[in-house]
């Protein structure tokens, strides 16, 4: 054929399976690394009353960290389940903006579409455009996402039996994992000049609102300010 290759007889090259395989062990790296927030969570869930089988339920269906931590947070502090639901609700929603780049990557239809949505996390979404330009951005996210439900849950479980061997979590600063968690997510953020005035005045909120509105409530007044502010700012449109 004159040298000419046909697509479909293309094969695919050592940097290709390179390629492949950094995206696949990128993956599984950040899978395990987003484990030990499953530890976390699994231990806190257990201090704030529910039980292991629980637990593992609300991880697996729920599926998204910040949630999962603002809802037994707001259930530690004694609040309703509905401003539990709520608050995981609100945090979660962030959640449907990635579905703007991958609505292009999936293109599953129906129940595997459905499955497909419960992947999309702030990882595989990462992931997804970090691979984008070697063509593996649909590797990059089902990789992930697999790879951090898996990690996720299975750490989930480990932390809520250790925590209920345990006769007092408290004791071990188990505590204080949700707030040290929420400060390692959010501290990377505050480098962008332009997040921290939203930061500022959702905590500014949170202070004022903590002491008068019951459990909760104080992180959905601090949302709703926010998201009017940055409507606010010029150039932004609802």
């Amino acid at each position: 054929m004159n040298g000419i290759r046909l697509p479909h007889m293309m094969t695919k090259g050592p940097d290709d399976r390179f390629a492949r395989r950094r995206v696949l062990r990128d993956s599984i790296g950040i899978g395990m690394a987003t484990g030990t927030y499953g530890l976390s969570f699994g231990a806190l869930s257990v201090l704030a009353g529910l039980d292991v089988w629980q637990t593992g339920v609300l991880s697996a269906v729920m599926f998204t960290g910040a949630s999962q931590f603002a809802f037994v947070g707001v259930i530690a502090a004694g609040g309703s389940p509905v401003a539990a639901a709520a608050s995981a609700v609100l945090l979660g929603t962030r959640n449907t903006l990635y579905g703007l780049h991958l609505s292009t990557i999936v293109t599953e239809r129906g129940l595997r579409r459905a499955g497909a949505a419960h992947l999309v996390l702030d990882e595989s979404a990462a992931m997804s455009l970090a691979a984008e330009p070697q063509g593996l951005g649909r590797l990059g996210f089902y990789a992930t996402g697999w790879s951090v439900f898996f990690g996720w849950n299975l750490a989930t479980l480990a932390g809520a039996l250790g925590a209920q061997a345990l006769s007092d979590p408290g004791r071990y600063g188990l505590d204080a994992v949700a707030p040290a968690a929420f400060l390692a997510l959010l501290a990377p953020r505050l480098r962008d000049r332009a997040n921290r005035g939203p930061a500022l005045l959702a905590v500014l909120v949170c202070l004022l609102c903590a002491p008068l509105v019951p459990a909760g409530t104080p992180v959905l007044l601090a949302a709703l300010c926010v998201v009017v502010l940055v409507l606010a700012r010029p150039g932004v449109r609802a």
